[in-house]
């Protein structure tokens, strides 16, 4: 166990309280998966957590502390019980100061595994034989833990995608019955989850399993054919969704650019001077054009942008006496097409000399 995490748990037991890492973190220790974000369950009380840290500016929401110690991200949670879900959110929170009750209220029993400072591990819920068995199992009562929060019902199919885990057949078969639940989420809570599907070295067996399970139509996507990339926008510029996903209109513009690339079936230099390195990167990863090509194509261009050209519009009007109008615009472009296209070399003296053959 890394000090940083250790002196965290040290702190709070110092002052008299008990601190567990449970869920995510050791989840992934034990599949020796390196994680930054550790959350920590404590009897202390959320005023407590903020006094043994001397936090100055509150970070609390649902009764969690969130604070940054080195490399890693933690969230300090105090013990509790929750009912009544109207939205996804619980109505009625109370703490305890019993931890088994704090860990039967999360989702998974591969969450629900406990380690304290000296990296012994608290398993109540039988969480490891589920990790050794690949299984994605809900704590309690499988419907009425998706009901309460549909959410769940993406993440268990992320982690079963992710870990390469199987889903337990309850989950399946609420899944059968209640997929349409997964419509009353919010658009940013599935994107959230699709991004991380999209992002996973699984994301071809992800969107298989996601079509298998009839689930498309709930999150509002569909796709035909996937070509595998790293890159997530990408993933999501070979799949049709609902134009309700809360993308940036510089995610979009780059999602649309990519579509044209592929649609034309090729990258050349005015592509690669038009669109630029990286989107003509992306979209050479799902053209299965290799990225080294298409580097060695961008460095040998004279030219990467209009600044680039040997030449100018003063240049340009002097050379033809011309005045500033439309044909200065149309030689402008004739010449940037022709270095692009290494029809022409980008020197002044070439240059000049084209002008007087084509222009004068």
């Amino acid at each position: 166990m890394d000090i940083e995490i250790k002196n965290i748990l040290e702190k709070i037991e110092e002052n008299g309280f008990e601190a567990y890492i449970v869920g995510g973190y050791v989840r992934d220790y034990l599949l020796g998966i390196k994680s930054l974000d550790v959350d920590i369950s404590t009897n202390a009380l959320p005023k407590d957590v903020i006094n043994i840290f001397n936090i100055k500016k509150e970070t609390s929401s649902y009764g969690s502390i969130t604070i940054k110690n080195g490399k890693y991200n933690f969230d300090i949670t105090t013990y509790r019980k929750e009912s009544n879900y109207e939205n996804r959110r619980p109505q009625t929170v109370e703490y305890t100061n019993n931890l088994i009750l704090d860990i039967k209220r999360r989702d998974f029993t591969i969450n629900s595994i406990c380690m304290n400072k000296e990296g012994t591990i608290f398993d109540y819920l039988n969480g490891q034989k589920d990790l050794e068995n690949h299984l994605i199992k809900v704590i309690g009562n499988t419907d009425e833990k998706l009901t309460e929060d549909p959410l769940r019902i993406l993440r268990a199919i992320r982690f079963s995608i992710i870990l390469g885990f199987k889903l337990d057949d309850e989950i399946i078969n609420f899944i059968n019955l209640h997929k349409d639940l997964i419509k009353n989420l919010s658009y940013t809570r599935k994107k959230e989850e699709l991004d991380k599907i999209f992002s996973s070295k699984n994301v071809l067996k992800g969107l298989k399993f996601l079509k298998e399970l009839d689930l498309l139509s709930a999150l509002e996507i569909n796709y035909d054919k996937i070509i595998h990339s790293s890159d997530l926008l990408a993933i999501w510029s070979q799949i049709s969704f609902s134009p309700n996903y809360p993308f940036t209109k510089d995610n979009l513009k780059v999602i649309n650019k990519i579509r044209e690339i592929t649609k034309q079936g090729k990258i050349d230099c005015l592509t690669l001077y038009k669109e630029g390195l990286y989107i003509c990167q992306v979209a050479a990863s799902v053209l299965k054009i290799n990225k080294q090509e298409i580097n060695n194509m961008y460095a040998n261009m004279q030219i990467k942008s209009r600044k680039d050209i040997c030449i100018n519009n003063i240049d340009i009007i002097n050379i033809l006496n011309i005045k500033p109008s439309k044909k200065l615009k149309d030689v402008y472009n004739d010449i940037e097409l022709n270095i692009i296209t290494n029809s022409l070399k980008n020197d002044y003296e070439e240059i000049k000399k084209y002008l007087l053959q084509k222009w004068k």
